[in-house]
Formats: structure tokens, C-alpha cells, sequence
């Protein structure tokens, strides 16, 4: 086995692993109760338990989504909804966390990250941040990068302010779920013309058995400001059925400049059910890069809103579906102010009778004059049992404004697999430079690191595909 495949196979096999931390305590099954008890775990104003509260009613009385995958296996009573590690405080000196958590992420990279190019990094296990620390330089200039649950106890006029008010609780059945049990996530605050020009990162690990994760990020990035946020997520292989609900809400002020990036990582028994949203004001813009690969089921539903003239906003995607795997992603974006412009561009790749389903929907107001919108659809399928389906909507209200839609699928050309081995590869090192070719487009936009960790990921997903 050469380096590679063993450093491979370390990091499947930390990624799929399950590990035996101490848990202080788990609430399960949903009702007032178990919404209660987390708020009380949390220590949380008793504005944020209303709001709670609120959701769960909600949550009740909305219906379970009638399009996209069959999500139907769910049982929203045998779910954890709180698991809180025997460690109970976030550190910010690594060296204080839980020995047993701290080993499961050197494993997959996080510290070594952050030593050599983040501005700063957090960490979440379960339902709790273990981890959470920022460069004393960042800090100095006002900028805020802290536990979720913490931003709303120390900065509760932001909180306050900005939580849930992109993506309320009456949104969908699965936002007003989030609502009512959240905990964990990531707040940011850039203050205005700070230029944050180091990743700021956070990782989300899934440990528990029927597990339920609803981390919360909201970042505000003000006017004339920068900043650069990776996210990554990763769940072990169970038999019994996990849910990650997880809600994204973004500001980005006038003139600023928000990078926001991820790689989700689940297992096959994880419902990965995401809402992320943003909202740009005038000149301002939102750059959304995202792999999506191993959960068994996949609704991933992104919106840019171009509030302001002149803003911006770029969409670009890869999901990978394998066998049992339904990836159903959406990229949405609503056009209000004038000469604003948006760039769509999805890539998916399906193998061993894997699902991927794009959703995308362009909407141009009548005061959205000369938008421009550039969508690129591309779907790479690997055998005869696999599907893609693409399902655009596009509407435009003015007679101003450009739209170009362009969309291919088909499966690995066999005249390019030709040329490739008559120059010395074999089948499968043929098959891997075709895919990773395909998907260059969204990969160069990650940061290196990452960008690196995103193609060993699919490499994996692609063994066996040939032969």
C-alpha cells in the first residue's frame, strides 16, 4: 500500500468511526420538555426559551415537505437532540481540551490547520463547542468569531437583532425543528472596513447514536469589510438513522466581501436537511463554494439575496451521490437591486445507482434592471443505474436584464479514457484525472488545505467505480 492509500485510509477510517467519549447527559425524544431542558443546559435570556417554544409550535402544526427526497424514515422521537460531552466549556488553549476529543480532531487535521493559516478555529462535538479560539490580532480589531450559544449571552443586541430573521421559524417544518432545539454553531461579527484576510474555520462532528445536530451560524460581515469562513462536517456509520438540521444565515454590509465555504462530509445513515441564506446590501459580495458527499440523503437549499445595487453573488457546487444516496441541492437567488449579478455553477457526480438533483431557481424583480445571471449545470454519470435530475426555474420581471442556462449530463467519454491510458494510466488513475478535471471549477475557489481534502475525499468515493 503506497503513502497515499494509507493516509487514506486513516482518515475513511477516522471519518467513519464512532468513538466512546463521556457524555454528562442526553436528551431524547421531542416535546416541551426536552426544548426546555436544553434551553436550561444552555443558560440561555428567557427571550431565546420564547422563541424556542414558539418554533416547536410550529413545528407541529406545519407539514412534513411534500417534494425531493423520501425523508419518510425519520422518527423525530428516537432522536437525541442534546448529547453534552463530559466537557462542559469551551477552551480556548487547545491543550485543556478532553484528551479523547482532542485526539478524534487532530485526526481529521483541525489543529494543524489552524497553526499554519487560520485566523482562528472552532470546534463542536455533538451538541456542544469544545473548542473555540481567534488570533489576539483579529480580536484587537473588533472582530467577533465565538460559540453561537455564547454570542446570545454576550452579545444579545446583535443576537437579537440578526438570529433567525433571514430564515424564521415559519419558513418550513425543518427551520421551525431547528428553532426549537438548537445549540452550538458559529457567530461572526466583522466589523466595518476590517479586513479579515486569514480563514476563520469551525468543525461539526456527529458522535452519537441516532444523533440529532442543529449548530446555528450567523455571520455579519459590516460595510467596506472582508472575510473568509470554511466550515467542515463529518458524522460516523451507524445502523440506526441520524438528522443534521442546520441553518446558515449571512449579512454582508455595503462594499464588503464574504467567502464562505464548506465541505459536508456525512455518513449514509445521516439526513443532512441544510437552509443557508444571505442577504447583500449595495456593491457588497457573497461567494458560496461547497462539497456535498457521503449522506444518505442530501436537501441542501442555499439562497443569495441582492438586496443592494450592484451586488453579487457566486454559487458554485459539487455534490457526489453513490449507491443508496439521494443529493438533492438547490441554489436560489432573488434579484432586487439594479445591476446586480449572479453566477450559478453545479457540478454532480453519480455512481452505483446514486441520486443527484439539482434545484435551481433564479428570480429577477422588476427593479432589478440590467441583472445579469450566468447558470451552469453539468452532471457526470459513471454507470447505466445511476440519475441526475436537473430542474431549473427561472423568472424574470423586466425586459432588462441577461440570462444564460446552459446544462450537459452524460457518462465519462470513452475517447478521452482512450487517450489518457494510451499515454500510460491505467483505468482507474484515467477515471480519477477526468473527475477531478470536471470538478476543478469549484475546487481552485477552496483554500489549499482544503481544496486538497475535498479531492482525496471524492478519490475515495471513486474506488471501485471502475473495473
Amino acid at each position: 500500500m503506497t503513502t497515499t492509500q494509507t493516509q487514506d485510509a486513516q482518515l475513511r477510517e477516522a471519518l467513519d468511526s464512532s468513538d466512546d467519549f463521556k457524555y454528562s447527559h442526553q436528551i431524547k425524544g421531542l416535546n416541551e420538555e426536552t426544548v426546555r431542558k436544553i434551553s436550561a443546559e444552555l443558560e440561555e435570556p428567557e427571550w431565546m426559551l420564547e422563541m424556542r417554544l414558539k418554533s416547536l409550535e410550529l413545528f407541529y402544526s406545519m407539514p412534513m415537505p411534500n417534494r425531493g427526497p423520501d425523508i419518510s424514515g425519520l422518527d423525530f422521537d428516537e432522536l437525541v437532540y442534546y448529547a453534552s460531552p463530559e466537557q462542559r466549556e469551551a477552551e480556548n488553549d487547545w491543550d485543556k481540551v478532553d484528551p479523547a476529543i482532542k485526539a478524534k480532531f487532530e485526526k481529521l487535521g483541525i489543529p494543524e490547520a489552524e497553526q499554519k493559516y487560520l485566523a482562528g478555529a472552532g470546534g463542536q462535538m455533538d451538541s456542544e463547542v469544545v473548542y473555540h479560539s481567534i488570533k489576539k490580532k483579529r480580536a484587537e480589531k473588533g472582530v467577533i468569531f465565538e460559540d453561537m450559544t455564547e454570542a446570545v449571552k454576550t452579545h444579545p443586541e446583535l443576537a437579537k437583532k440578526y438570529f433567525m430573521k433571514l430564515i424564521p421559524a415559519n419558513d418550513h417544518k425543518f427551520m421551525a425543528l431547528h428553532g426549537a432545539v438548537w445549540s452550538g454553531g458559529t457567530f461572526i461579527y466583522v466589523p466595518k472596513g476590517v479586513i479579515v484576510d486569514e480563514p476563520l474555520q469551525a468543525y461539526f462532528r456527529m458522535n452519537s447514536l441516532s444523533g440529532g445536530q442543529f449548530e446555528h451560524t450567523l455571520i455579519i460581515v459590516d460595510d467596506d469589510a472582508r472575510c473568509d469562513y470554511i466550515e467542515g462536517c463529518s458524522a460516523p456509520k451507524f445502523n440506526k438513522l441520524s438528522l443534521h438540521a442546520w441553518w446558515v444565515e449571512v449579512y454582508v454590509g455595503k462594499n464588503a466581501h464574504m467567502r464562505y465555504s464548506s465541505v459536508e462530509n456525512w455518513s449514509i445513515n445521516t439526513y443532512n436537511l441544510n437552509t443557508k441564506r444571505g442577504i447583500v446590501e449595495d456593491d457588497g459580495f457573497l461567494e458560496r463554494v461547497n462539497g456535498n458527499l457521503w449522506s444518505g440523503v442530501t436537501m441542501l437549499y442555499p439562497c443569495s439575496i441582492l438586496k443592494g445595487d450592484r451586488s453579487r453573488s457566486d454559487q458554485l457546487w459539487v455534490a457526489v451521490a453513490a449507491a443508496w444516496q439521494h443529493q438533492d441541492t438547490w441554489s436560489k437567488v432573488i434579484h432586487i437591486g439594479k445591476d446586480t449579478s449572479s453566477t450559478i455553477i453545479s457540478k454532480s457526480i453519480s455512481k452505483d445507482g446514486g441520486n443527484a438533483t439539482y434545484r435551481g431557481i433564479v428570480d429577477i424583480r422588476k427593479s432589478a434592471t440590467w441583472a445579469v445571471n450566468a447558470t451552469e449545470c453539468d452532471a457526470l454519470l459513471m454507470d447505466d443505474q445511476s440519475i441526475s435530475t436537473t430542474i431549473p426555474h427561472i423568472n424574470v420581471d423586466n425586459g432588462e436584464s441577461t440570462i444564460a442556462h446552459e446544462a450537459s449530463a452524460g457518462k465519462v467519454d470513452e475517447e478521452m479514457m482512450f487517450y489518457l491510458m494510451s499515454r500510460g494510466l491505467d483505468e482507474g488513475q484515467a477515471m480519477t484525472m477526468i473527475v477531478n478535471w470536471f470538478i476543478s471549477p469549484i475546487v481552485k475557489k477552496l483554500p489549499l488545505e482544503y481544496a486538497g481534502e475535498l479531492n482525496r475525499l471524492i478519490e475515495m468515493e471513486m474506488e471501485g467505480s471502475v473495473g
